[in-house]
C-alpha cells in the first residue's frame, strides 16, 4: 500500500492554475510525525506537480501510515504512477473511429460515470 493517496478534481472554472493541498490524520502519529510527512509530500509535489499535474485542477495528497518510513525514491515513483492514473489520457483510437455519443441520457443519470478507468 502506498504511503499516500492522491485525489484530483478538475475545477472547470477557466483558471489554468494547479492547486495542491496536503492532509495527514492524527492516526499517523503526533505532530512531529505528521509535519515530517507533510514536508515529504510537499517536496514530492514540488518535484512532480509542474510536469505531471493536471492543469486547472485541485490535487490533494493524503498521508497514510508508513509514508514517513518509506524510502523517498519509492514515494516518488508511487506519486508518478498516481499522476498517470488521474491524468486524462488522449483517446487511443483515432477520432474518425469514435462513435458519436447518443443523446439519450436521462436527468437522473447525467452525473453517473459510464466507464471505469484502468
Amino acid at each position: 500500500m502506498p504511503g499516500f493517496v492522491l485525489l484530483m478534481r478538475p475545477r472547470d472554472d477557466g483558471d489554468a492554475t494547479m492547486r495542491i493541498g496536503f492532509t495527514v490524520t492524527k492516526k499517523i502519529g503526533n505532530a512531529v510525525v505528521r509535519n515530517r510527512m507533510k514536508r515529504r509530500l510537499r517536496a514530492l509535489a514540488r518535484e512532480l506537480l509542474a510536469e505531471r499535474g493536471v492543469v486547472g485542477a485541485d490535487h490533494v495528497l493524503i498521508g497514510r501510515t508508513g509514508g514517513v518510513e518509506r524510502d523517498y525514491a519509492l514515494l516518488r515513483t508511487e506519486l508518478g504512477k498516481a499522476f498517470r492514473k488521474v491524468t486524462p489520457q488522449a483517446a487511443e483510437t483515432p477520432v474518425s473511429k469514435v462513435a458519436a455519443p447518443a443523446n439519450t441520457t436521462t436527468p437522473a443519470k447525467a452525473g453517473v460515470q459510464v466507464g471505469k478507468r484502468s
